[in-house]
């Protein structure tokens, strides 16, 4: 991985040898005094969109969920710094980059090491005209040709082993030119066939789906989208 890696005694800034990356990028004030915060996304937590207008990125910190995040709520126990969510993160991204999937470009990620733990944060590019699936679907029904790519998509994913593992319709991005992108890679991994765990991701996605048509006054989802969906994924995989 040509990557630099600024260490401290408990600090790791991982990014492109050419970048004069600072622990300043990943802090949201830095970048709100310079009139540079595009604006954010507030799901469980908040998410920043940084930098300039014309390269915009996103602030993403670590948070934990479930139960334990309810106790703890961005602290991971250090295990070295290969073993941290970001660094490891930061590895698949920048693989998925050498295949040339459409999943967001990494720019930089940070460690802070604390005692036994650590809390950790990465900046990622923003997919060009990114519009979030579930945004979409509260305003409008999607033709059958974006069902089709968004089900193509994910098959090539699985084509190459990636293991997403919290595939969602939030984690789906449709950008201007109506292609569909991956987000959150975080905890995803490359393995080294396909297996029940291609299925999982499929059955994950479409209780997520269920999941906001219960909860949204406005979902424009049906069965019918997700069989598009399906018989799109089955229908590249066959030609693989």
């Amino acid at each position: 991985m040509n990557s630099h890696i600024n260490k401290t005694s408990n600090q790791w800034l991982l990014h492109a040898p050419e970048l004069a990356v600072t622990p300043q990028w990943f802090e949201p004030d830095f970048w709100r005094q310079q009139d540079k915060i595009l604006g954010q996304s507030r799901g469980r937590n908040i998410t920043w969109f940084v930098g300039e207008k014309n390269k915009p990125m996103v602030l993403r910190h670590y948070y934990r969920g479930g139960l334990i995040g309810k106790l703890i709520t961005d602290k991971y126990l250090f295990n070295g710094f290969k073993n941290t969510r970001a660094y490891q993160e930061y590895a698949l991204l920048i693989e998925l980059e050498k295949r040339q999937l459409p999943a967001c470009r990494v720019v930089a990620a940070q460690v802070k090491k604390s005692g036994l733990y650590y809390r950790a944060d990465l900046l990622m590019k923003m997919v060009d005209g990114g519009q979030d699936l579930v945004a979409l679907l509260t305003k409008q029904t999607l033709d059958n040709t974006l069902w089709q790519e968004i089900g193509k998509t994910i098959a090539i994913f699985h084509q190459n082993g990636v293991y997403h593992a919290d595939l969602n319709a939030h984690n789906i991005l449709i950008n201007k030119e109506n292609k569909a992108w991956l987000i959150d890679f975080d905890r995803g991994e490359i393995k080294s066939s396909q297996g029940q765990w291609c299925q999982d991701n499929l059955e994950r996605l479409l209780r997520s789906f269920n999941k906001e048509l219960g909860q949204l006054p406005q979902f424009y989802f049906t069965m019918a989208n997700w069989q598009t969906l399906l018989d799109a994924y089955q229908l590249q995989l066959d030609n693989d």
